[in-house]
């Protein structure tokens, strides 16, 4: 019933509104201090204009996008998310289902609510293993030995987390990790019942991959010891490819490249890390323009429809990775909310193919018909 009423994101958002408790609505959909980056993340792609063709034949369009050697039916994949099954219990193996269906990535956060394990098996081997650095570096190459064993070959290395972002909207809440229930969040459940019985019943979710020997996570810990020397044995001990995730500084992308990661993926942890970072898109042009057409750039943040979709491959992406909007539409239809939402998703995207004269993603030149802001430049 819910999932017939999910025909844009917006709709998924606003049903998982009604649904969730509001601290873990907040935890999903909040950001950083006053919430100004996500806004203009949101602004920013909004502001793209793209040029609208006539008399063309559009009438075999083809949706399909290579990533890492592998073709992927869609041109979006699932981006890491913590803690997924706040939304529904089992909504990471749901994003896992839906990965293997389409042959697309997903990413698989370290502080994901299932077993890296079963999530790769899981999603037929369509995962990606997201790594956090934390306290001196030893648990989290842990973790990275425990990823090859299990079979992924591809790892996504978080860098914009030095210090969790201060998100009001979380802390007014008291939201915490593993659950402290005290008054305010006994009456927030109590006012949620469905979600509330329903976790009760499945179990409270758990941060799943730390159940092994000498590995413990504070998800507040500091990780600012991170700098170059520590990447530099990431890069020694993972034979598998490498992306580098949270990137925004053109000088930054150069030194990874040059440092070996195999992709960089623009994104500003969908706002969530600083306020005043630049909306990413700005900062996926000045990095491609950088580096060059050939160097894989990967793109998230702030998407909510297929026409952003085809606005980001037109500013320079490779692949695109969606965040979010999926863990509103399990929490607003369950697994049906999540597939609605995805065709949805595929749907605007092949329209939006059609009405700027194209048939695939694989080259946009001369789409882009600048930006209300003036910030966007044409080829």
């Amino acid at each position: 019933m819910f999932a017939a009423r999910i025909q844009c994101s917006e709709d998924a958002r606003r049903l998982a509104r009604r649904r969730l408790p509001w601290m873990v609505f907040d935890y999903i959909d909040g950001a950083a201090g006053e919430e100004h980056g996500a806004a203009l993340n949101r602004a920013a792609l909004s502001d793209i204009r793209l040029r609208s063709r006539v008399l063309v034949d559009v009438s075999q369009r083809d949706l399909g996008m290579p990533v890492f050697g592998h073709d992927a039916k869609l041109p979006f994949g699932i981006s890491p998310m913590g803690m997924c099954n706040l939304a529904a219990p089992g909504a990471d193996l749901m994003l896992a289902r839906l990965a293997a269906r389409y042959q697309v990535p997903l990413g698989v956060s370290t502080v994901a609510s299932t077993p890296m394990e079963q999530m790769i098996e899981t999603a037929g081997g369509h995962a990606w293993f997201q790594l956090y650095f934390s306290g001196d570096g030893t648990g989290a190459l842990k973790l990275v030995d425990r990823a090859e064993a299990a079979g992924y070959e591809t790892l996504v290395l978080t860098l914009d987390v030095p210090e969790v972002g201060r998100r009001p909207r979380e802390l007014r809440h008291g939201f915490k990790m593993p659950f402290r229930i005290g008054p305010r969040q006994f009456v927030d459940f109590a006012c949620h019942p469905l979600w509330s019985l329903t976790t009760l019943f499945k179990g409270k979710p758990d941060m799943a991959n730390f159940t092994m020997p000498g590995y413990t996570f504070d998800r507040t810990e500091s990780r600012a010891r991170a700098d170059w020397s520590y990447f530099a044995r990431l890069r020694d001990r993972w034979k598998g490819r490498l992306v580098a995730k949270g990137v925004l500084d053109v000088e930054d992308a150069v030194r990874l490249r040059d440092a070996g990661v195999d992709a960089i993926q623009v994104s500003s942890h969908g706002g969530r890390q600083l306020d005043g970072a630049e909306p990413p898109i700005l900062a996926l042009q000045n990095i491609r323009r950088e580096l060059g057409p050939d160097f894989p750039l990967f793109f998230d943040s702030g998407i909510r429809s297929g026409e952003d979709i085809v606005k980001t491959y037109a500013t320079g992406a490779d692949f695109v990775f969606l965040g979010r909007i999926l863990l509103f539409a399990i929490a607003a239809g369950g697994e049906a909310g999540l597939n609605s939402l995805w065709t949805t998703l595929s749907e605007e995207a092949s329209i939006t193919l059609a009405q700027i004269g194209h048939t695939d993603l694989r080259s946009l030149d001369g789409v882009l018909a600048g930006a209300t802001g003036g910030k966007i430049e044409t080829p």
